[in-house]
């Protein structure tokens, strides 16, 4: 009974492995999941004390319900038959896909990272880069809208930062679940951006599987209360103008609608705007089709040059924040009374029936959202110098011309942004922002006093990139003020 016996190292390590691994399954795991868990319920306890839109059931059901939900949800079953049968693949096979598809789509939202680390974070870049403001806000009526409505914030797209600057701004009302491009799929993005609530969607994919499981996920967030923030325009804008709006997440929300049932859809039109976009010369660059394409190596070293050159700037204490970055909440506008105004119902209706109906909807959310844009000080001086672009302006004349186009714009309603209430200093502000880019070269006399102003036609693309944020007011106080 005292003889020794032999063992293989490799056995005593393999058995230490199962060991240690039996020992944190069965003691440590659930005691760190139990405080993680309690620490987010008292995130979600928190957050609904004090936001005036309670987080939803949907937002906080656990993600593996809802990937099964939506797995064999019978619209969902019925489109995987299909597919099975048209492309001969066995059941099991379009099974797996619509598992991959769900799991792609379907966030895991966690209140603790979203309220706690997402405003600490949005705080941080934000205020790094811009300085940020609330320039109009509906706040009463907002604060009104149906508590069982679903709502969803539709807004103009013209930088990454939106996703940042909305959500920021919008905290204090309610949690958000964007639609996020493919971009966002790369490590460590994908798991921060799930756990924000946002959820992945393959633009332009022509797979009608993989198009119905996304379309069921939209309508079963929408029906369940979560709060969408959705970009009509689809994309980033390429040249400052609206994007023609792309239909299709709309429609997914208003096929299944019923505008007899108890859920109103409510849009909530927001308008954004910045003085200075961080992408605008790489965005204009799309529109030519002799530029050549740039590798990924060469965009990270881009980045990474830019990073470096501000940071030196700021070393040199000759960094400026890149003007002001602001959003509007306009009027929230009633699905139901719409349907009824125009006398349709989505439900009613076949696809290619709907199509149009829904692309006049679009077209009218646009308009809603152009109404709200902030006009910004980089945006009043940018559309005075093109609108000469042969003229050397004084200071006094450029002036002048800024403050004339600023009143015309609010006789019309249009939200004009004047930092510190002071349209001098807003003036300051928009020159030095295209100075400083030398979008607008700046003379300066033989006595040393005197400047003169100008647009740099080398950056008249960029130029006219920063005027068309405003070109739809500006057009409409031409027409309104010359009747």
């Amino acid at each position: 009974m005292s003889e020794s016996i032999g063992v293989p190292l490799w056995l005593v390590i393999l058995g230490t492995i199962f060991a240690v691994i039996a020992f944190f399954s069965h003691f440590l795991f659930p005691s760190v999941r139990w405080f993680f868990r309690r620490s987010t319920n008292k995130a979600i306890d928190k957050a609904n004390e004090k936001l005036p839109f309670k987080l939803p059931n949907l937002a906080l059901t656990k993600r593996q319900v809802l990937i099964e939900r939506l797995m064999y949800d019978p619209d969902v079953m019925q489109a995987a038959t299909l597919y099975s049968q048209e492309t001969g693949e066995p059941m099991r096979v379009s099974m797996e896909k619509v598992e991959r598809y769900a799991k792609e789509i379907i966030p895991k939202f966690n209140a603790k990272i979203y309220f706690q680390f997402g405003n600490w974070i949005c705080k941080k870049i934000l205020q790094l880069l811009y300085r940020v403001r609330l320039g109009y806000s509906v706040e009463d009526k907002i604060e009104k809208i149906d508590k069982n409505a679903s709502i969803v914030l539709v807004m103009n797209h013209r930088s990454n930062m939106d996703y940042i600057l909305v959500a920021y701004l919008a905290m204090q009302q309610a949690a958000l679940s964007y639609a996020v491009g493919e971009w966002a799929k790369v490590w460590p993005l994908e798991p921060l951006i799930k756990s924000l609530g946002a959820y992945f969607v393959r633009r332009g994919s022509g797979n009608p599987l993989y198009r119905r499981v996304l379309e069921r996920y939209v309508q079963m967030a929408v029906e369940g209360g979560v709060i969408q923030a959705v970009f009509p325009e689809g994309g980033l804008s390429r040249d400052g103008n609206f994007r023609k709006p792309k239909i299709g997440l709309l429609d997914y929300m208003l096929r299944n609608f019923d505008s007899e049932g108890e859920r109103d859809i409510v849009f909530v039109p927001v308008g954004l705007n910045y003085d200075r976009v961080l992408e605008d010369k790489n965005l204009l660059s799309e529109n030519d089709p002799n530029a050549m394409k740039r590798s990924g190596r060469k965009v990270v070293f881009t980045t990474i040059g830019f990073v470096f050159k501000n940071f030196w700037l700021m070393l040199r204490k000759k960094w400026f924040r890149f003007g002001y970055a602001a959003a509007n909440f306009g009027e929230p506008f009633s699905l139901k009374d719409y349907l009824a105004l125009y006398g349709w119902s989505p439900k009613a209706l076949t696809r290619e029936q709907r199509i149009d109906h829904v692309q006049d909807l679009a077209d009218e959310l646009i308009e809603q959202i152009a109404a709200v844009i902030p006009v910004l000080p980089s945006s009043l001086v940018a559309t005075v110098v093109l609108n000469n672009p042969n003229t050397e302006f004084s200071t006094f004349q450029l002036q002048s011309e800024v403050a004339e186009l600023s009143e015309k714009l609010q006789k019309i309603g249009a939200h004009v942004y004047l930092p510190r209430n002071d349209l001098d200093y807003s003036f300051e502000v928009g020159l030095r922002m295209l100075t400083l880019r030398k979008m607008v070269i700046e003379t300066v006399g033989i006595d040393g006093v005197e400047q003169t102003y100008r647009l740099n036609h080398d950056y008249k693309d960029v130029v006219e990139y920063y005027a068309n944020s405003i070109r739809y007011l500006v057009e409409r106080s031409q027409n309104e003020l010359t009747v």
